[in-house]
């Protein structure tokens, strides 16, 4: 479980294919203080630490992460958002995420509000996933409150902090990004479909 909160950028240093998996290995501040087993969010998809060396840690995303995320096309030299697990007991500063990645979608916007930016996104609704205004969406890890909800589409507003601190930095029109929807909206979703049939 996530908060949404990116603690670091890390940055891609080696991608290893074995048959179908991707073994990804990240460079982080934080890499002495892991552990094998544990769980990091990476761009918000939650991957297993499965091997750490001085200030490197590998992780492997299978097949079914890599055709439902963007996972699938980092390079070396990339920018990572990264959130270790939240603690029991500790303050909640996003919202609850689970680090399942539902869909990706495409940057289609970027608007520069004189001191903030407004980044739109668009993503195929055939998944049944929705977003509500002021709801919490999580893009790339990072928990956001949506604006100007649409059908297929929604905006974010990115303060100075967040724009610098997390991969945002890095989006041009055409980004693929992961998205995670807020859980209960996607509970009262599917309880609408077994509803209708």
């Amino acid at each position: 479980m996530f908060t949404g909160i990116v603690e670091e950028l890390g940055v891609v240093k080696q991608l290893n294919k074995t048959l179908d998996n991707l073994e990804i290995t990240i460079e982080s501040r934080f890499t002495s203080e892991l552990k094998i087993d544990q769980s990091i969010s990476h761009n918000g998809v939650c991957l297993t630490v499965v091997d750490i060396e001085k200030n490197n840690y590998t992780v492997t995303a299978i097949k079914e992460t890599l055709d439902k995320t963007n996972l699938n096309s980092i390079r070396i030299g990339d920018l990572v958002n990264l959130e270790r697990a939240m603690k029991l007991g500790e303050r909640l500063d996003g919202h609850i995420v689970q680090g399942h990645v539902d869909q990706t979608g495409v940057c289609t916007g970027i608007e520069n509000t004189s001191g903030s930016w407004i980044f739109t996104f668009e993503y195929d609704s055939k998944a049944n996933n929705i977003t509500i205004e002021k709801g919490s969406i999580t893009i790339n890890g990072v928990s956001l409150t949506v604006v100007n909800s649409k059908n297929n589409s929604f905006s974010v507003a990115i303060i100075p902090y967040t724009f610098e601190h997390t991969n945002f930095k890095n989006f041009k029109i055409g980004t693929i990004i992961n998205l995670e929807f807020d859980v209960i909206g996607k509970y009262v979703s599917r309880l609408m479909d077994l509803n209708k049939n």
